[in-house]
């Protein structure tokens, strides 16, 4: 079975993560101009982090995240934070859906959670855009490089997120809280891969940037909804690892789609109209104003550092029982093949 069939749409909610349904249409009453209910609540199939459910009454259809519930990582699942980025970024014109309501208290359905809009789209799960027609397809690839510019070249001031992260050393802290949470969860077990990289990328970070920008931290086309009929991002969704950072630590992790064996490694990308990999390098330069990216090499072996150990974190979630996907022990044996891949990355930019 794909990925597109694995994580499209919606069903009944999983045993693990139901709640008081009741206690939930009481909060909306309060919380949520405009809502009505009665209330039916369904669990989409897609994502590994954060239990996201699909809200539906006679008028509309709203859309639940939440923090999934048993033990939890500190700092991780921080529903606020997702919150806090959309509503800003909603007020720049940039594509997100509309948050409505952020609730902190435990007590209503056991764990923090937000509601936002369901906004009416596609989400492509192949970024080989199958259900594209070849002619279309590299619109579908500029309107993606678009928006990561467009995000990238926001002023985290204007936008009232001065302080949504640590200004400078971006990777230090990165590589640093990676490294941390991959060591802490035990239950997951340990990489020598994984290990190899925790020790060889802190000796290797490149100059950082003069100016941190808002990161997304998992841009891919699967975390946008695309208009039902046009090559047009109406909303990125997931904003769970967003913070301040360094820009092409976001574009390069975007890139990996280039690099994964799973993703356009390998692939005719003639045949299937889809720009190149340089191509596509140069359409993000050009319209962030950049001459081309040094140290690319570094960036993508990070971010396939970082996907592992997001990785790790899923299988340690399944050990736990916490994990919030179906699919979740799937995605945990790709934990070794991952790393593996994020090493030869290393490799080819002066590891040895």
């Amino acid at each position: 079975m794909d990925r597109s069939a694995q994580n499209r749409g919606s069903g009944e909610v999983r045993e693990a993560h139901r709640f008081n349904v009741a206690a939930l249409d009481e909060w909306m009453r309060r919380e949520v101009d405009g809502y009505r209910g009665p209330l039916a609540v369904e669990q989409f199939k897609g994502g590994q982090s954060n239990p996201t459910y699909k809200l539906i009454t006679p008028e509309r259809r709203y859309v639940l995240r939440r923090k999934p519930p048993g033990k939890l990582l500190p700092g991780a699942h921080a529903v606020e934070r997702e919150y806090r980025v959309i509503s800003a970024l909603s007020g720049q014109g940039f594509p997100v859906a509309r948050a409505f309501a952020l609730c902190l208290d435990d007590e209503v359905i056991g764990t923090a959670f937000y509601v936002m809009e369901m906004v009416e789209g596609r989400i492509f799960w192949e970024p080989s855009l199958p259900e594209v027609g070849r002619e279309e397809r590299p619109a579908f690839f500029e309107a993606m490089n678009r928006t990561i510019a467009q995000l990238h070249l926001i002023d985290p001031e204007a936008a009232g997120l001065g302080d949504y992260g640590k200004p400078g050393n971006y990777f230090e802290r990165q590589i640093g809280r990676w490294s941390k949470q991959y060591l802490a969860d035990a239950e997951a077990g340990r990489v020598p891969a994984m290990d190899r990289l925790a020790e060889w990328l802190p000796a290797n970070i490149p100059p950082d940037e003069p100016r941190a920008r808002i990161i997304h931290g998992d841009f891919r086309c699967d975390n946008m909804i695309f208009h039902p009929e046009r090559p047009e991002v109406l909303a990125v969704l997931d904003w769970e690892l967003s913070t301040l950072g360094h820009p092409l630590a976001d574009f390069s992790y975007h890139l990996m789609m280039y690099r994964m064996p799973d993703a356009l490694a390998g692939r005719d990308l003639e045949a299937l109209n889809i720009p190149g990999e340089d191509d596509y390098v140069r359409s993000y330069c050009r319209r962030t104003g950049r001459e081309g990216i040094e140290h690319l090499d570094f960036y993508l072996a990070f971010n396939l550092f970082r996907l592992a150990a997001i990785v790790h974190g899923i299988k340690g979630r399944l050990a736990r029982g916490n994990a919030s996907s179906a699919h979740a022990a799937e995605m945990a044996q790709r934990l070794e093949p991952l790393a593996e891949l994020a090493w030869s990355q290393a490799l080819k930019a002066g590891a040895g």
